[in-house]
């Protein structure tokens, strides 16, 4: 192997190093935002629940949403 190759086998190395660590690197941030996210979706999450708990429920508003769901389906069908 001649001197040229042996630069190009270094350098290939020394790049396939730095990929490897920036990688890592961008796989460390992204798992720390996914455990930010789920933290925020959970506490978003759990005040969404604790409203539609406190919230009464339009039965007329319901029966009119399964009626225009029903419609849509004979028209589907049709």
């Amino acid at each position: 192997m001649n001197i040229m190759e042996q630069n190009q086998q270094e350098n290939r190395l020394n790049a396939a190093t730095e990929f490897q660590k920036s990688l890592d690197q961008l796989e460390d941030i992204l798992q720390e935002d996914t455990e930010d996210e789920t933290l925020v979706l959970d506490s978003d999450s759990m005040a969404t629940d604790i409203e539609e708990a406190n919230t009464p429920i339009d039965l007329a508003a319901w029966e009119d949403a399964v009626a225009d769901i029903e419609r849509y389906f004979e028209e589907k069908g049709k």
